[in-house]
């Protein structure tokens, strides 16, 4: 790194999207007590990360990355977590049966409670509070006491936190990602339609692949009964994150142990901001969002600083300009990139940028939309001769109302049904099911 940095040396730069908490010698006693908690993670499991994202940055694997928008604390259960993971199995399995290619399973759970706000302030009925910035700083209610930011929210989010990784590395090392169980994944709302039977006789090839494998007697390997699965979230609040930053004892480098994989925002990737500053010093595979105004230099002092050495395993660049753009913008990028020489990977966030409002008020997402992002984003790829790596989005394993379309249409009409997201709408587990099948025939496609 060409300029010294530090744990707290984002402290000297200027940083957008921050609470304003009322004690700040409340909050300095929340974030020494966060200091001394053991790591959510380790240092050689982000190091296993990065070898795996270059794999993908080369060509070799594929990345899905999914989860809720914000994690709620009144949501919090153990079922919400196995249906999400669920699905996240499913989608892996089929695009990886399908493109015969690894797929590297990140969740966006164990940590993704804070949200950027395009207002610092919202009013209502002539009563203005600060915004809902997620539970980890202040409550979704409308009334003072609910908006003010709690520093004890940041223990909250810790413990929960906690609670959630010891469930996912259950789920991925203890047998319910058995491949055998393969079947045994679909959730029961979504038994019925016909993804669910285009995934069963997904499912019963596999049963016949193994089949085969068991009377040649290869059917012993450890990969077969357990998963990886990583943990990532965008690394918003510094002060969270500057307490679980910690110097491996086998490499003498720094990491952030609150997650395996943390990103910048669209709206805080100033290459002069605090985020920047925090994740130029940290180990873990690092993202930053994407969206139309990026312009080629500032992606390359970007990438300058957030990857000097060029190594593959490093930088996701996190796409996110809405069906309508990807194509205008996308290319020069590419273009500017691999002039460049630089080694990154490209991953399309298909959600963020084709948010509307419906009739009826409520925020939601055209899954037609979303999958035409997809699509162009793998036209726009391949065109320019580049690898598409990766996908990103929000969803859930819950039969969530949130996102028109898709194979059983939710229309307009019907959102109210079972809209539950306290931010951003998402992915229904039909609809995740559904922009699997179809990456992995563009997989397909592409790797022949």
């Amino acid at each position: 790194m060409s300029q010294p940095w530090s744990p707290d040396s984002w402290r000297t730069k200027p940083i957008q999207q921050q609470p304003d908490y009322p004690d700040a010698e409340h909050l300095a006693r929340v974030e020494q007590t966060l200091a001394g908690y053991p790591p959510l993670v380790f240092a050689g499991e982000a190091r296993e990360l990065r070898r795996q994202f270059a794999e993908v940055t080369q060509g070799r694997a594929f990345l899905l990355q999914g989860g809720d928008c914000a994690e709620s604390f009144a949501e919090f259960s153990a079922g919400k977590i196995r249906d999400t993971f669920k699905v996240l199995l499913q989608m892996a399995i089929v695009m990886t049966f399908a493109a015969g290619c690894p797929v590297v399973k990140v969740g966006r759970m164990a940590g993704q409670f804070a949200k950027p706000r395009s207002a610092g302030h919202e009013t209502l009925d002539g009563v203005t509070l600060p915004a809902y910035r997620g539970d980890i700083v202040n409550g979704i209610g409308f009334d003072a006491a609910s908006r003010a930011p709690d520093p004890e929210r940041l223990l909250q989010a810790y413990h929960q936190s906690t609670a959630t990784l010891n469930l996912l590395r259950a789920f991925a090392q203890g047998g319910f990602a058995d491949l055998h169980q393969v079947h045994q994944w679909n959730l029961d709302f979504i038994a019925n339609s016909a993804l669910a039977e285009k995934y069963s006789h997904l499912a019963d090839r596999i049963d016949e692949t193994l089949a085969f494998m068991r009377a040649c007697g290869l059917d012993n390997a450890p990969q077969l009964r357990e998963t990886s699965f990583f943990t990532a979230h965008e690394a918003l609040l510094l002060n969270y994150e500057q307490a679980f930053v910690r110097q491996d004892s086998l490499t003498g480098g720094w990491y952030d142990c609150s997650a395996h994989m943390l990103w910048i925002g669209d709206r805080t990737r100033q290459v002069d901001g605090a985020h920047v500053e925090f994740l130029r010093g940290v180990g873990n595979p690092v993202g930053v969002k994407v969206g139309p105004s990026m312009d080629t230099d500032q992606l390359l002092r970007l990438i300058d600083l957030l990857n000097p050495d060029n190594d593959p395993g490093r930088l996701n660049l996190i796409v996110r300009m809405g069906a309508g753009q990807v194509g205008e913008h996308l290319p020069r990028l590419i273009r500017a990139v691999q002039g460049e020489g630089r080694q990154v990977l490209w991953s399309c966030d298909p959600m963020h940028a084709n948010t509307i409002k419906a009739s009826s008020g409520y925020k939601t997402r055209d899954f037609a939309c979303v999958l035409e992002e997809v699509k162009r984003f793998f036209q726009v790829h391949r065109a320019e001769n580049s690898h598409a790596g990766g996908i990103h989005i929000e969803m859930t394993g819950q039969n969530v109302t949130e996102c028109i379309g898709g194979a059983r249409p939710i229309t307009e009409a019907g959102l109210s049904d079972r809209y539950h997201t306290h931010c951003d709408p998402r992915l229904n587990a039909d609809q995740s099911l559904e922009l699997a099948f179809l990456i992995a025939e563009t997989l397909k496609q592409a790797r022949q």
